[in-house]
Formats: structure tokens, sequence, C-alpha cells
């Protein structure tokens, strides 16, 4: 599994750890990769690149002998387009930076400052640029702003309104939705025994 990135990472924790769940209750084992620079990585996020987690999407999968890949949210822009699986949700860079950026505007604000989303995004072009907590290296936020998802790509996508309810990442806490997982976990399964 390729997580959601930065904050809707922390959103979909538990979401994601019940995913795993559910497929392992399904007979499916499953792993969550994890990034250089994320988490309890020694390496500094703001030296981190695209590419470089998309290598090691691709060590990862090599090193547990992967046969499929699930992605959620953002997570869909690392995973190695030739390896069947699905997409949950995914979505492009900017879509990623996005609200990333009106959380900073609207923290600005309240501090009696004013920001610009532009100007922002110029800073983080520049020089890089903290957002949300996380620090973002120029070359990470320039990948993230032109990344689209792949045009042509061995997974499949699912959609939120497949599982029913709305995106826990639109909550202002983190959240969790047994259902949801189930219903991933169902499609995911289904999905494989179909293969």
């Amino acid at each position: 599994m390729l997580p959601a990135l930065f904050d809707e990472a922390n959103k979909l924790r538990r979401f994601t750890v019940e995913v795993m769940r559910c497929l392992a209750d399904d007979g499916i084992a499953s792993v969550l990769a994890d990034f250089p620079g994320c988490n309890e990585s020694r390496r500094p996020l703001d030296t981190q690149t695209l590419e470089g987690w998309r290598h090691a999407a691709l060590a990862a999968a090599g090193h547990f002998e992967a046969t499929h890949v699930l992605t959620l949210r953002g997570g869909a822009l690392l995973a190695p387009t030739d390896m069947p699986g699905w997409n949950y949700a995914p979505i492009a860079g900017r879509q990623v930076l996005r609200p990333m950026l009106r959380a900073r505007t609207l923290s600005a604000r309240e501090a009696g400052t004013e920001e610009t989303t532009g100007g922002l995004a110029q800073l983080g072009r520049s020089e890089g640029i903290e957002l949300a907590g996380w620090s973002l290296g120029r070359d990470l936020f320039r990948e993230l702003e032109a990344a689209d998802l792949p045009s042509q790509s061995a997974q499949v996508r699912i959609e939120q309104d497949a599982l029913g309810g709305s995106g826990l990442w639109l909550r202002a806490e983190p959240g969790e939705s047994r259902e949801q997982a189930e219903a991933l976990a169902a499609a995911v399964g289904q999905g494989m025994q179909e293969a």
C-alpha cells in the first residue's frame, strides 16, 4: 500500500490500518510503504523528491515481492505504472498542495499577517516552504505542482462514491469508517479474484 501524502496521510491513518486489517481478514497480506523523509526516517524531508519516492516505492515492491499495489489519494503519484492494482480517490500533485497552501494562508490571517497562495507557491518554487508542518524543498514542491496522474496505468481507479459517505480526508480531524474500509478491501479482494 502506498499511503496518502502529508496531512491526508494523518487524516487517513486509521482508515489505512483498517483497510489492511480487512484485507488480512480476507487472506490478503499487505505492507504499508514509508518514504524517506517521512515518519521515522532519518533523512530530511526537504531534500526529498517525487522521483526519489517513486524509486523507493519500486524498491519496496521488489523487496516484499508485491504482486499488486493499492494507493490512497496522492500515493497514486508514486505507484509503478506497470504494477496491477487500485488507486483509491487519486489526486494530482496540485491537489495535494492546494489544501496545505490554503491552511497556511488561513493561519497567517489569524496571526494578523497576509499571505497569498500565489506568493506562497512562488516561495515554494524558489526556496522551498513549510506547509502544515511539512518542510517541502523546492524540488519536491515543483514536482508536486507539475505532477499529473498517469494517463495510462495498470491500476484501476476506485472513486469515493463507490465506498459510500464522504472522504475521511475532508474532515477537520482524523476519522475512521469501518464501512468504507470494508468496501475498499472488498473491491480489492474482488479484483484479485478476477485477475
